[in-house]
């Protein structure tokens, strides 16, 4: 590691999320585990191996290059693409075993001219409905029936029917009610289509711990592997988050009262002060709307002051520390803890949005789980693992 900025991921800590949601739902239901972004900014093919070892049936990623570094790793588990690609993409798709959502009759249209009938092999699709989130999917019951006519094809399986909610993680749960009713109904259109459907799905983290009577056949697991989930509503599991980040003092000074620092001569000090410059910026996904937040230095918090650089930020220091004192911007120091959520608040967003922000400039550590991983490339895959082994 050549620079003094590095997140430390516990691989072990996405394992036992991932064991302990396990636990908490019938063993009829399969766990798809959600490592698009690159595994929420933990690292893909590590979250993806630490799901697999936890029991994942599943992988699901949100764009094609995503599920090919997958595959080219070695990944044999179905793998679901909750984005759809463009119709010309198909042969490549199939070669590599992907699993596709679609939305339209007009796509499947269009992809007859890149794999014609019985060629290639099984399309294997997931159809997305949309109950209210407003995204992508299917709305209409004329909609359902146009693609029906196409989904009834040899050379197409229908693996799963799947919708998203938009207000899993709120207290209120009227919308939420809402879309599972709407879903409820739009389930009746695929069962009375005379379709073999093998997998009903609606709930993604948030809705799994809340509502275990929504998991269905399978439940989609992304931002609850990583520890991020609306923890003041879910009290009957509790899980950890797996990353945190850390950096170095890299130069200390003493600022005279009155004196400015940062750009635009952003910060005033107010009296005599020590100010510690930290080599992490927005190029690193620090952004400047994290100005206002703190960081931990000798187990005491310290606020960010002045303009969030490119490449480095200022903090004010509880004294004249040593260069190449430990800075935790995410994580524990003594009794003192700086958490997602804390900065997500800051910034009026989600955990997951703080950590896939988090720049390739920034080192990753993985800190156990090290003798799994060094056979993983001998595993048989085992059926006691793996139930959906392709």
């Amino acid at each position: 590691m050549l620079r003094d900025t590095w997140a430390e991921i516990s691989l072990n800590r996405i394992r036992e999320n991932m064991l302990s949601i396990r636990r908490s739902l019938p063993y009829s239901v399969k766990l798809m585990a959600v490592v698009k972004a690159n595994g929420y900014g933990h690292g893909d093919l590590e979250s993806a191996k630490a799901a697999v070892l936890a029991g994942a049936d599943y992988l699901a990623v949100a764009y094609l290059e995503e599920a090919l570094r997958l595959r080219d790793a070695g990944m044999k588990l179905p793998i679901l693409l909750l984005t759809p690609i463009r119709p010309d993409q198909v042969p490549l798709a199939l070669k590599y075993g992907l699993t596709l959502t679609v939305t339209s009759a007009k796509w499947f249209a269009e992809m007859r001219d890149y794999k014609p009938y019985a060629s290639g092999g099984k399309l294997r699709v997931h159809v997305k409905m949309d109950t209210g989130l407003g995204r992508i999917g299917i709305r209409k019951k004329e909609e359902w029936d146009e693609l029906a006519l196409w989904l009834h094809a040899e050379d197409v399986e229908v693996d799963g029917f799947y919708t998203h909610f938009a207000t899993a993680g709120q207290a209120d749960t009227a919308f939420l009610e809402q879309q599972a009713a709407r879903f409820a109904q739009m389930k009746e259109w695929g069962r009375a289509s005379g379709l073999v459907i093998r997998h009903y799905h609606c709930a993604g983290s948030a809705a799994a711990l809340r509502f275990p009577h929504l998991a269905m056949d399978m439940v989609r697991i992304g931002a609850a592997m990583y520890g991020f989930y609306p923890e003041k509503l879910v009290h009957s599991i509790k899980l950890e988050p797996a990353l945190s980040l850390h950096s170095r003092l890299i130069q200390v000074k003493k600022l005279a009262k009155g004196e400015y620092l940062g750009y635009d001569n952003s910060y005033r000090a107010e009296e005599d002060e020590w100010i510690g410059t930290v080599p992490i910026g927005y190029a690193d996904g620090w952004s400047q709307r994290m100005q206002g937040t703190e960081v931990l230095v000798e187990g005491q918090r310290a606020p960010i002051v002045g303009k969030i650089c490119m490449d480095q930020l200022m903090i004010k220091l509880p004294g004249p520390l040593a260069e190449g004192t430990l800075v935790t911007l995410i994580g524990a120091q003594g009794s003192q803890r700086i958490t997602f959520a804390e900065l997500a608040a800051h910034i009026g967003s989600v955990s997951q949005e703080v950590s896939t922000s988090l720049g390739v400039r920034i080192a990753r550590t993985y800190i156990d789980m090290e003798e799994e991983y060094r056979t993983w490339d001998k595993q048989i895959w085992p059926n006691e693992i793996n139930r959906a082994v392709i």
